[in-house]
This record gives structure tokens, C-alpha cells and sequence, in this order.
């Protein structure tokens, strides 16, 4: 068969365009492995753990435990942000590695993914307007309305106890707004992290108290998916966060951010 010469430039040029289509996405796979990378998923929202600071950057707690992490291990901290309720979402579908915004390791979480030793040590804390002394307890919560992150561990204990549907349950993407709502005394409380809950009522100015004493206790970690690869790689998080916990650079990070060390029980 003789082909014309404008058909042996169409056919030259569609190969070339799938060649260098080949070559781009097998360079690029490549290069993603030799940069190392690990990519954090985290609100950016909830501060002082995730949050943007007044330059516009993302800032806070977690931000410079990973920033260590990564110097530690020789890898590379690609922090991304999305609303809390949608961070679970993107590490299933593997738009990212892990979860760093304060994920308590609960029985059901820990049935689906791995998790390193635990970072932080804190407790479920209920949050009400200044003067109210009678929420102190999950008991006093039936009959009232409570405002938790959706999603989040908080969601989930306040559901697991409330198993006759006593309690109205309101979820917010935004702690500050459940922290307002509780003082126009449009719910009767929130709950969320002891020490998030003293930070946030100290800046925000609002006529707001803790409610009683911590009504669960929390052990906190990264969320990695199930996989061969992530269990290995679990244990090279472990030795970093055991080894920054025993030479005190965890506990530097917390007194930065909080003036107390949340690291350790």
C-alpha cells in the first residue's frame, strides 16, 4: 500500500504525541518517589493545632510536628487543606497520605486504618455559656442540644451514647461558629479538645466556660491507610515520634503552642 505524504505526517505526529504522553506521566511517577514526599491532609481551621496565620501561611501545632517528622526522615511535608468532614474522603481515595488535625484513635477508626503511636494526650471536653453549671456530664446533655465538628470523634461518642435519640445533635464545619452559637445560647453546648476548648474561649472573648471536668479521655494519632507499605512505613514514624518525645522536641513544640506539654500522659 503507497501512502501519501500528508497521511505519513498525520500518523508520525499522533505517535510522537502518544510517546511523549507516555514519557511525561512515567517521568512524573518518578519523580514524585525520588522527592519523598508525604502528603498531609488538615483543615487549616482550628487553631492553635491547624490554622492560617496573619501572612496568609499555614501555621500552628501540627504544622511543626511534620516539619520535624520530615527533617527527621529526609522527606518532603506537602500539607493540603480541606474542610475536616472531607479529610477522611480524600485519604480513602488517596488524594493524600495521612491526617494530622488532632484524629483520636477510636476502636472503629483503628478497625479501618493504622495508626503510629500516639502524639498527643488529651479529653472530650463540653464547652457551655458562662454561668450554666448544669451540663457537666454527657447525662446532662438528654433533652438539650449540642454542637460537635462534623465527623469528627465528637460526633461519634456523643451518637454511641445517645442511643435512645435524647440528645440534638448539630453539626458545624467551624469550631468558631458552634463556640458563637453557644453564646447567643442558640444550643446549649459544644464539645470538643480540653485545651482547644481554654485557647479558644480565652481569644475569642465570649461568655463561655468549660462544662465539668473531661468526660472521656482521648489518645490522638495519624490515620494511614491499610496497606503493606503504610505498615512499614508506620514503624519508621513510630522510632521518629518515640525519639522526639525522649529528646524533648515534642514537648518544646507543645509549650510553644500551648504552654503546657499535651505530648505525654
Amino acid at each position: 500500500m503507497i501512502l501519501n505524504k500528508k497521511r505519513i505526517i498525520t500518523i508520525s505526529a499522533v505517535i510522537l504525541a502518544m510517546v511523549l504522553i507516555v514519557g511525561c506521566s512515567s517521568n512524573s511517577s518518578v519523580i514524585s518517589e525520588d522527592r519523598n514526599v508525604i502528603r498531609i491532609g488538615t483543615s487549616g481551621g482550628y487553631p492553635p493545632f491547624t490554622f492560617m496565620n496573619e501572612k496568609g501561611a499555614l501555621d500552628g501545632f501540627e504544622i511543626d510536628v511534620w516539619t520535624e517528622i520530615g527533617k527527621r526522615i529526609g522527606y518532603e511535608i506537602e500539607f493540603n487543606t480541606a474542610e475536616f468532614s472531607g479529610l477522611f474522603g480524600m485519604l480513602d481515595t488517596d488524594k493524600i497520605d495521612t491526617i494530622s488535625n488532632q484524629i483520636t484513635m477510636t476502636e472503629q477508626r483503628k478497625e479501618r486504618y493504622l495508626f503510629p503511636t500516639p502524639y498527643v494526650f488529651s479529653g472530650a471536653q463540653l464547652i457551655v455559656q458562662k454561668g450554666n453549671n448544669e451540663i457537666q456530664s454527657l447525662e446532662d446533655l438528654k433533652g438539650k442540644s449540642i454542637g460537635v465538628s462534623l465527623g469528627s470523634n465528637y460526633e461519634e461518642l456523643i451518637r454511641n451514647f445517645d442511643v435512645n435519640n435524647e440528645i440534638n445533635i448539630i453539626t458545624y464545619e467551624d469550631f468558631g461558629g458552634s463556640l458563637q452559637d453557644v453564646a447567643l445560647n442558640r444550643i446549649d453546648a459544644v464539645m470538643n479538645d480540653k485545651l482547644a476548648a481554654i485557647i479558644n474561649i480565652d481569644r475569642s472573648g465570649l461568655d463561655l466556660q468549660l462544662g465539668g471536668d473531661p468526660v472521656h479521655p482521648l489518645e490522638n494519632s495519624f490515620p494511614f491507610v491499610k496497606n503493606e507499605k503504610n505498615e512499614e512505613f508506620i514503624k519508621t514514624i513510630d522510632k521518629t515520634i518515640n525519639e522526639m518525645r525522649e529528646d524533648g522536641t515534642l514537648q518544646e513544640i507543645s509549650n510553644k503552642w500551648f504552654n503546657v506539654d499535651i505530648t505525654s500522659k
